[in-house]
């Protein structure tokens, strides 16, 4: 798990558009980075709404909302234009990066231990971790993040 001070795993992913995107991307902007296990599901919905809902305060504050999951870049299309989001959203179908950023492994699902994303989010400025979440809800939190800040 990653804690405040740690310098924050790169990444290149796809967005929906299939363009890759990088954390070096992005420069001195403050990145909200959010993982989650799956476009189209309840919480997943909520959470990225929320996201979506607030990301004119976020830009405000000079901060980039990313929320990445194991989904394709056009289930990500899809997503996106269902919901009308305004964030970016990438694509890490191998989880390579959920694991960097320990967002996934063993969590309970049912009353039963399984291997998935660990919905988490991660507040990034000049590469280094300020914040680190893990086990979030998805009701609320975007308004959380943008306290935080």
């Amino acid at each position: 798990m990653l804690k405040p001070n740690d310098k924050a795993p790169d990444f290149a992913l796809p967005n929906n558009d299939g363009a890759e995107i990088s954390l070096k991307d992005f420069g001195r902007k403050t990145l909200i980075v959010y993982f989650y296990p799956k476009d189209n599901t309840p919480g997943c919905t909520l959470e990225a709404s929320d996201f979506s809902a607030l990301l004119d305060e976020f830009i405000k504050k000079n901060a980039v909302v990313i929320g990445i999951s194991p989904d394709s870049p056009k289930s990500h299309q899809n997503f996106i234009q269902k919901h009308n989001l305004k964030h970016i959203l990438l694509s890490d179908p191998d989880k390579k990066v959920a694991s960097l950023y320990g967002a996934f492994g063993k969590k309970m699902m049912y009353g039963k231990e399984v291997m998935g994303i660990i919905r988490s989010t991660f507040v990034i400025q000049n590469g280094i971790i300020l914040h680190a979440f893990y086990n979030v809800r998805a009701k609320a939190h975007a308004q959380f993040i943008l306290d935080l800040l």
